[in-house]
């Protein structure tokens, strides 16, 4: 494999490094291990992995900090890992731009199954995918949006769940639903971070001629579409 097809494991305790790299170098991923932040951003920058596995508590720029400088250059898959279970920190480093959330202790099936997941659907995203409706342009092929001829500056997330939803117009999801279809894994039943990204995304693209971001009470949300 390239360097490209490297998969960065960023985590100071140096035996989850070894246990990760384990498991997915038994599944063909060629794996680099790093111990501290500042490296891995360096790296990251200087020669951009497959994927990276990072942990929240690294010393010098921790996980969170460390996942919001890669996003101002990349939108390389992060997989949070974290000891802590606490749901506040899962919502917040799904909403500063992490693709998945993992809580040690791992199942190592569990882990490989979530990299080959995140991996599949960042794949699947190079093709050219856009959709327009008056006064709203949506790219996720450029990680673009354009609202009444303005670029819009939205999280990754806040943008694949816009266009999910722009995909699929007058549909009602659940807010498990969205967290399936824009997250891709159960999210053990909090669906908090669905309800914070649409209020982030009507603050930034409020509303079109024909076309709003309507929610349906005791159900979900939808694109509504007249």
């Amino acid at each position: 494999m390239g360097e490209s097809q490297k998969i960065y494991v960023v985590d100071d305790d140096k035996n989850i490094c070894e246990i990760v790299s384990l498991y997915l170098e038994k599944e063909g991923f060629e794996v680099e291990q790093i111990y501290d932040g500042q490296t891995a951003l360096r790296k990251i920058q200087e020669k951009p992995p497959k994927l990276v596995i990072l942990d929240i508590m690294l010393p010098g720029i921790d996980g969170i900090a460390l996942c919001k400088e890669v996003r101002k250059f990349s939108k390389v898959p992060i997989i949070m890992l974290t000891a802590k279970g606490d749901t506040l920190d899962k919502v917040l480093g799904l909403e500063i731009g992490a693709d998945d959330y993992i809580v040690k202790p791992f199942d190592g099936k569990e882990l490989v199954a979530r990299v080959k997941a995140v991996l599949r659907r960042y794949e699947g995203e190079s093709e050219d995918k856009s959709v327009s409706y008056p006064d709203l342009y949506v790219s996720l092929s450029e990680y673009k949006v354009i609202y009444k001829g303005k670029n819009i500056d939205l999280t990754p997330k806040e943008l694949e769940l816009l266009y999910f939803l722009c995909t699929h117009p007058n549909r009602v999801f659940t807010r498990d639903q969205l967290l399936e279809n824009v997250w891709g894994y159960d999210y053990m039943g909090d669906s908090r971070t669905v309800d914070v990204h649409i209020k982030r995304l009507r603050e930034k693209v409020g509303e079109g001629p024909n076309w709003k971001l309507t929610t349906v009470w005791g159900v979900g949300y939808k694109f509504e579409v007249n």
